[in-house]
C-alpha cells in the first residue's frame, strides 16, 4: 500500500531528530565563531601595532595581501588578509562584524553551516583574485573581510529580495529598504569607485577596495545561481549532481506539485510547503530554541492539517 503525500510529509516531520525528544540543540552559531575569530585577530593586530617593538609591530604585513608580498613569495596572504583590519579606523572592523551577525543570522538557516562558510571563504578568495588582477601593475595592499561580507549580502539579496528591512537611522529616523535595492546600490557604487580609483587612478581620503567587493559579490551570485539548489552525491562509480534542496541534510519534503491542495482558505499548497520547509531548515541549522512564536505556530498548523487528513 502506497503512502499518501501527506503521510510522507508526516513521516518526514517525525523522522527529523529535532522533532523528537532526544534532539540536542545547536550550541554556538557559526556566525558567532566567525565574529570571534575576526575580533580576536583584530585585538592581536592592534596590540602588535601599538605595543610591541619592531619587527613585531609590522607582523600584520606578513598576513595582509599585497602585490609586493606575492612577488616575494607570500602566497598564503590571499587566505589570511581577511583577518586583518585597519587599526586606525574602528568603523572598518565594526561594520564587518555587524554585517556578518545581521546578515549571517538571516541566511545561515537557508544555507547550512558548511555552505555558509563555503560562500564566505569563496567570496574572500574571489575578492583577492579580482583585486590582484586589477591592481597587479599599480600595487597596493588589501586587508579586511569586506569581500566575504559582500558575498553574504549578495546571497541574502537573492534569497529574500523583497523582504522589508526597518531600522532607525541615528536612533531617530525610520528607514525602510529591501535587500535587492541595497545590493544594487552597493554594486553600482563599487563599479563607479573601481573606474574612479583603479582605472583613472584617483585617490580617496580613505582606503577603499571596490574590486575586492565586486569579487565577493560575484562569488555570492555564482553560488546562488549554480550551486544553491545542487547537492552532489556519489552514485554508482561516479559523482552525479541532482537539483534538490541543499538545506535539509539529505531529508527533503515532497515537491509542491506532489502535495494535494489543502482546504485552508487563502493559503496554497506551495505557500504551506515553503513555510514548513523554511522552518525545518532553521531548526536543522540553529536549533529548536531559535524558532519564533510565529514559526512554532506554522509547524503546529502543518501538523494539525496533516492529522485532519
Amino acid at each position: 500500500m502506497f503512502e499518501t503525500d501527506w503521510a510522507k510529509l508526516a513521516r518526514m516531520l517525525s523522522d527529523r531528530p529535532y522533532m523528537r525528544g532526544d534532539y540536542q540543540r545547536e550550541t554556538t552559531p557559526v556566525t558567532t565563531w566567525l565574529v570571534c575569530a575576526i575580533a580576536g585577530a583584530f585585538v592581536i593586530q592592534f596590540t602588535a601595532d601599538s605595543q610591541l617593538p619592531a619587527p613585531w609591530a609590522g607582523l600584520g604585513n606578513e598576513f595582509s595581501l599585497s602585490i609586493a608580498g606575492l612577488k616575494v613569495g607570500r602566497v598564503w596572504t590571499p587566505l589570511t588578509y581577511w583577518l586583518l583590519h585597519s587599526t586606525s579606523n574602528l568603523f572598518h572592523v565594526g561594520l564587518v562584524l555587524a554585517g556578518i551577525l545581521l546578515i549571517g543570522r538571516e541566511i545561515v538557516g537557508a544555507l547550512g553551516t558548511k555552505r555558509f562558510l563555503a560562500v564566505f571563504g569563496a567570496s574572500i578568495l574571489t575578492g583577492a583574485v579580482v583585486w590582484c588582477a586589477v591592481n597587479w601593475q599599480s600595487g597596493g595592499e588589501l586587508l579586511g573581510a569586506t569581500a566575504g561580507l559582500y558575498g553574504l549580502l549578495a546571497v541574502f539579496a537573492l534569497l529574500y529580495p523583497n523582504r522589508e528591512i526597518n531600522f532607525l537611522l541615528f536612533f531617530f529616523f525610520p528607514v525602510t529598504f529591501r535587500p535587492k535595492h541595497l545590493a544594487m546600490i552597493l554594486l553600482l557604487t563599487d563599479l563607479f569607485a573601481m573606474v574612479l580609483i583603479d582605472i583613472l587612478g584617483r585617490n580617496l581620503p580613505f582606503a577603499y577596495a571596490p574590486s575586492a567587493h565586486l569579487g565577493g559579490m560575484l562569488a555570492g551570485w555564482t553560488y546562488y545561481q549554480f550551486f544553491h539548489e545542487i547537492e552532489w552525491r556519489v552514485g554508482k562509480g561516479s559523482r552525479v549532481a541532482t537539483r534538490t534542496s541543499a538545506r535539509t541534510s539529505g531529508q527533503h519534503l515532497p515537491d509542491a506539485e506532489e502535495i494535494p491542495e489543502p482546504a485552508v482558505p487563502g493559503r496554497s499548497r506551495t505557500e504551506i510547503r515553503a513555510e514548513v520547509d523554511r522552518v525545518l531548515d532553521k531548526i536543522n541549522s540553529q536549533g529548536l530554541g531559535a524558532l519564533t512564536s510565529e514559526e512554532r505556530q506554522i509547524l503546529d498548523d502543518a501538523k494539525d492539517l496533516i492529522s485532519r487528513r
